[in-house]
């Protein structure tokens, strides 16, 4: 091999190896957000750090709160209760009918408590689950509604009982359902099996 063939071989070798190392420095760019959250005066700030911060914070909440979802939709599944995606949207339409009545949009209500639609639909769907589960002990009465409504001195404006009675169900059937849930999760962790490998 002469001279100029074995310049051109490690021309081309060289070439090789500056072209991979941009491809992987390209790559690495573009994934960066996996391992850097941000950067202060060119120094990095790690998405495991932030993390970390996360759960020194709040992560027994969110971890409780995550063993609760499982248990539920556990629970749920047990006993054949399942929630559509047609029932998980009438709910979205409702709210949003109610938050456009007071002159706002889904959409601001959404960010100003941090949250996004896909979210919104998950907690829905659970919330529909338990209100499955616990059917039996969040029934409204009509002397549930007339002591609602006594205690609360409504005026019901004439012409718009059908649209009170509804907002009224549901505000108790909530309230219900909300005195039902710490005792139902409790019931629930004490019936199944939960190990734990982190402490907070």
């Amino acid at each position: 091999m002469d001279a100029s063939n074995k310049k051109i071989t490690i021309s081309i070798k060289t070439a090789t190896i500056v072209g991979v190392v941009i491809v992987a420095l390209a790559i690495l760019f573009a994934i960066k957000g996996l391992f850097i959250a941000a950067m202060v005066n060119g120094s990095p700030i790690s998405r495991l750090s932030v993390i970390q911060e996360l759960e020194r914070n709040s992560g027994k909440a969110a971890l409780e709160s995550l063993i609760v979802k499982k248990l539920i939709n556990n629970e749920a599944n047990k006993n054949d209760i399942k929630v559509t995606d047609d029932e998980v949207n009438i709910e979205i339409a409702n709210a949003e009918a109610q938050i456009k009545s007071q002159g706002g949009t889904l959409e601001e209500a959404l960010a100003s408590q941090g949250m996004t639609l896909e979210i919104l639909k998950k907690q829905i769907a659970i919330q529909k689950k338990l209100e499955g589960l616990l059917a039996d002990k969040i029934q409204v009465t009509d002397a549930d509604k007339e002591k609602f409504i006594a205690d609360n001195k409504i005026e019901i404006p004439k012409g718009e009982e059908v649209s009170y009675d509804n907002q009224i169900t549901q505000e108790i059937k909530q309230q219900k359902l909300n005195a039902e849930s710490k005792t139902f999760v409790d019931s629930l962790k004490a019936a199944n099996t939960i190990r734990y490998f982190v402490s907070y």
